[in-house]
C-alpha cells in the first residue's frame, strides 16, 4: 500500500510512474488532427469566404481550439530547454494567447464600434471566472480521484514559491476594484497592471526552486527528440499556431456576436462563456492530467500563473487595443460590465484567501464551484452585486483564521521565499 502523506507537510505524494511517450506515428497523427481542425478556418480566411454566423462560429471556434492546443504542446516542449518557475509562467502566458487575441480584437473594434465595448469586458470576466470557478475545481477533482486510487490523503499542497503567484494575484485583485468604482479601465491602472506583471516575471525568474515535471503525450515525444530537431520543431509549431490565431481571432469574435442574434441567445453571455471555453480548454486539460498523475501543484500552479497574467497583462492591454482601434480615452464600462468586473474581482479575492496557506482542499474547490454555479441561478445584475458581497464576506471570515499567512505572502512580493537562497 502506498504511504500516506499528510497534506499539512506541503509535500505531494510521489507521482505515478511515467507512461511511455506516444510513438512517432501517434504523435504525428495528433499533430495532424490539430492541423486539420484549423484548416477549414484558415481556408475560409484566405479565400475571403463568409459563411453563415453559426457555421462560422463553429469552424473558427475549432480553429481557435486547435491553435490553443498547438501552443500548449509547443510551450510544454520548450520546457525541455527552459526550466524553473519562470518557464511555467511563460507557459501559462503562451497557453492563453488565443484568449488574448479574441479579447484584444473586441477592445480594438470598440474603438470605432462602441457596441463592442461590452464584449471586451464580457470575454475578460468570463475567462477569469471560468478559470477559478471551474478550472481549479476540476484540478482538485482529478487530484482527489487519483489520491483515492492510490489510497493517499486527498488535497493539493502547493510549494513555497507559489506564494509569489498568490501575493501578486492578491495585489492585482485589490487594484482591480478601481475599475467598477471609476466605471472604466483607466490609463494609470492599465500601466500599473502591465508593470505589475513585468515585476512578477522578474521575481519569479529569480526563484531558484526546482519546478520540473514529467511531460506527457505529444510534448513528451517531442522533448525526446535531439536538441536541434526538437527546437526547430517547437519553433515551427509555435509559428503555425500563431498564424492560426491571427487568421481565426477576428472572424471568431465577429461570428460569436452574429450567432447570438441568429440563435436568439444573449450575445454578451455567448461571448462571455463560449470564447473562453474554446481558447482555454487545452490548458485546463493539461492541468487536469497533471493532477491525475498526482502532480496537483504543477496543474494548479499553471492555472494560478495563467490567472495572474490574465488579471494583470490582459486587463492592462485592453485600453491599448481600444486606443489603437480609434478610441479616444480610457475603455468605458457600461453598468452591466461594472457588475461583472466587480463579481470577478470579488471571486479573485476569495481565491487568494483560500490559497494563503498553500493548501487546496476538496471543500475549497467545492466552495468555488458552488458559488460559480449560483450566478447562473441568479441572472439578474443586482444579484451579481449581492453575490460579490457574498464572495467578499466569505473572504473576510476565512482571512481571520489565516492572518499569520499574510506576512510570508507579503514577503514573497520581494522575492523572499522560505528555503530560497535569494
Amino acid at each position: 500500500m502506498a504511504q500516506q502523506v499528510p497534506v499539512n507537510d506541503r509535500q505531494e505524494p510521489a507521482a505515478v510512474p511515467s507512461a511511455a511517450p506516444p510513438s512517432g506515428r501517434v504523435t504525428a497523427l495528433r499533430l495532424g488532427i490539430a492541423v486539420l481542425m484549423a484548416l477549414p478556418a484558415v481556408v475560409l480566411r484566405l479565400t475571403g469566404t463568409h459563411p453563415a454566423p453559426v457555421p462560422a462560429m463553429v469552424l473558427f471556434g475549432l480553429g481557435v481550439l486547435a491553435a490553443a492546443l498547438l501552443l500548449m504542446w509547443a510551450a510544454e516542449t520548450a520546457r525541455a530547454d527552459i526550466a524553473g518557475p519562470l518557464a511555467l509562467a511563460l507557459l501559462a502566458f503562451i497557453a492563453v494567447l488565443p484568449e488574448y487575441a479574441v479579447d484584444l480584437y473586441f477592445a480594438y473594434a470598440a474603438g470605432s464600434r462602441p457596441e463592442y465595448t461590452a464584449y471586451a469586458a464580457a470575454n475578460m470576466t468570463g475567462a477569469n471566472r471560468l478559470l477559478v470557478g471551474v478550472g481549479w475545481p476540476l484540478v482538485m477533482l482529478a487530484s482527489y480521484l487519483a489520491a483515492r486510487r492510490r489510497k493517499v490523503r486527498p488535497g493539493i499542497a502547493l510549494r513555497e514559491h507559489r506564494r509569489i503567484d498568490t501575493a501578486f494575484l492578491g495585489v492585482a485583485a485589490l487594484l482591480a476594484f478601481e475599475m467598477p468604482i471609476s466605471r472604466r479601465i483607466a490609463w494609470p491602472l492599465a500601466v500599473l497592471l502591465i508593470g505589475w506583471y513585468a515585476y512578477y516575471l522578474f521575481r519569479i525568474s529569480r526563484c531558484s526552486e526546482d519546478d520540473e515535471e514529467e511531460l506527457v503525450g505529444v510534448p513528451a515525444r517531442l522533448a525526446a527528440l535531439p536538441a536541434r530537431r526538437r527546437q526547430v520543431t517547437t519553433v515551427v509549431v509555435f509559428v503555425l499556431a500563431a498564424a492560426v490565431v491571427f487568421a481565426c481571432a477576428e472572424p471568431f469574435a465577429t461570428s460569436l456576436v452574429d450567432a447570438g442574434s441568429s440563435l436568439g441567445i444573449d450575445r454578451f453571455l455567448l461571448v462571455q462563456w463560449l470564447a473562453p471555453l474554446a481558447s482555454e480548454a487545452p490548458e485546463l486539460i493539461v492541468a487536469v492530467v497533471f493532477a491525475w498523475r498526482l502532480r496537483g501543484d504543477d496543474g494548479l500552479g499553471a492555472l494560478l500563473s495563467s490567472k495572474v497574467n490574465q488579471w494583470t497583462l490582459l486587463i492592462g492591454s485592453l485600453p491599448l487595443a481600444y486606443l489603437a482601434g480609434g478610441g479616444g480615452g480610457p475603455l468605458p464600462l457600461a453598468p452591466r460590465q461594472v457588475d461583472e468586473v466587480l463579481l470577478t474581482a470579488a471571486q479573485t479575492v476569495l481565491a487568494v484567501v483560500l490559497l494563503l496557506d498553500l493548501r487546496f482542499l476538496p471543500w475549497k474547490a467545492g466552495l468555488l464551484l458552488v458559488l460559480f454555479a449560483v450566478q447562473f441561478a441568479l441572472p439578474d445584475q443586482h444579484a451579481r452585486v449581492l453575490l460579490s458581497w457574498v464572495y467578499l464576506g466569505l473572504a473576510a471570515v476565512l482571512l481571520a483564521g489565516r492572518l499569520r499567512e499574510l506576512r510570508p505572502t507579503a514577503r514573497a512580493l520581494l522575492g523572499r521565499i522560505a528555503g530560497d537562497p535569494h
